[in-house]
């Protein structure tokens, strides 16, 4: 007698993967800008991009994950948020240089498609995406049943973004005198996720006890979405120019001073002043329970999840106009003459966080 062999019973559900697409589909449809052309369910997104909008357009293209924060989405069984993150950490890197976020395309592989599950990966993509102003043109669920245990899946994205190669910012716009303007995080974002999780298990914390000074469930803080900057700071380079807003530096894995220092030009030093603003409640508790200091400003972002460096006589407007597009922001630091010459590091921070 011949085995008969099917799909499913290796582990892939195709009915289960159209059921996903269904449920997903609505929030997907949200997500349209007005060059999306086409909609769910093709080979390939479309994107009608209008050349004669620009004067000579670059594209700007970025691709990053969650990381293990999504084990403690698993362990939580909570699901609609770590799309958010997925789609902060592209858009927040694409804005970095400038550039417009225009669409985004997204990968999940999972042990099991289970539909329901799926679609609130999903849907929290596509909340992010909305609120980065990019259409969700795509994406791929992969089911991998010999690979990955049921309940366990992964995110990957690719966004792709649009400046004009004469307002590209960076290194090359910052110089001596610039002031460097901090714009707080949500929480940890989507990094250190593997240092946190070592310490809650160490530490045995409980992720739904509230811990002194949270205010909230430890597992609700850890599950934070990454906030999204895209529109903010594409909104400060539109008001203000390039003549002002000279580089922007997404703070995610190593830290305040080191993704500082990859906007700062050879000869100048960002100086960051700790004193202007506060530890979050959250570092603390992982500095309470075993992290040191210096690991935590390499890990984590202490509480800064974007910098800009601006012209110094327009720094209090740019802070105005982020405070009143709700985003808090400060003036938290200064760009000089490098020290030392080239040994000594771009960014560094200085005196002690606000009690």
């Amino acid at each position: 007698m011949t085995t008969e062999f099917t799909y499913a019973a290796s582990g892939v559900d195709i009915d289960a993967g159209e059921r996903a697409v269904t449920l997903m589909k609505a929030a997907v449809e949200r997500t349209n800008r007005p060059e999306v052309v086409g909609g769910l369910g093709g080979f390939a997104g479309l994107f009608a991009l209008d050349v004669h909008k620009y004067r000579k357009p670059l594209l700007a293209s970025s691709t990053d994950g969650v990381g293990t924060k999504i084990a403690l989405a698993r362990q939580l069984d909570r699901h609609d948020t770590v799309g958010i993150d997925l789609v902060a950490m592209v858009v927040d890197d694409l804005v970095a240089c400038g550039a417009e976020p225009l669409f985004l395309q997204d990968y999940v592989a999972t042990g099991k498609v289970v539909p329901e599950r799926i679609a609130a990966i999903v849907t929290g993509i596509a909340a992010g995406c909305t609120l980065a102003g990019a259409a969700l043109v795509g994406g791929e669920t992969a089911e991998h049943g010999d690979l990955m245990d049921a309940d366990e899946y992964d995110l990957a994205a690719t966004a792709v973004g649009v400046v004009e190669a004469d307002a590209v910012l960076g290194p090359e716009r910052v110089r001596a005198g610039d002031v460097v303007v901090a714009m707080a995080s949500s929480g940890f974002h989507s990094n250190g996720y593997s240092l946190v999780r070592r310490v809650v298990g160490a530490a045995g914390l409980d992720l739904h006890a509230t811990p002194a000074g949270l205010g909230r469930p430890l597992g609700e803080e850890l599950l934070e979405p990454t906030r999204i900057y895209a529109l903010d700071c594409l909104a400060l380079v539109e008001e203000f120019g390039v003549e002002t807003v000279h580089a922007f530096a997404h703070i995610t894995g190593g830290g305040l001073a080191g993704n500082t220092a990859r906007v700062v030009p050879d000869g100048l030093q960002a100086v960051l002043d700790r004193s202007t603003w506060a530890l979050p409640a959250a570092v603390r508790l992982m500095e309470e329970h075993g992290v040191p200091r210096s690991e935590s400003e390499r890990a984590f972002n202490c509480g800064v999840g974007m910098v800009a460096a601006v012209a110094a006589d327009r720094a209090d407007d740019v802070v105005a106009r982020l405070t009143a597009r709700g985003v808090p922001a400060w003036v938290a630091g200064t760009v000089g003459e490098r020290p030392g010459g080239q040994d000594a590091p771009a960014a560094e921070l200085t005196g002690a966080y606000r009690a």
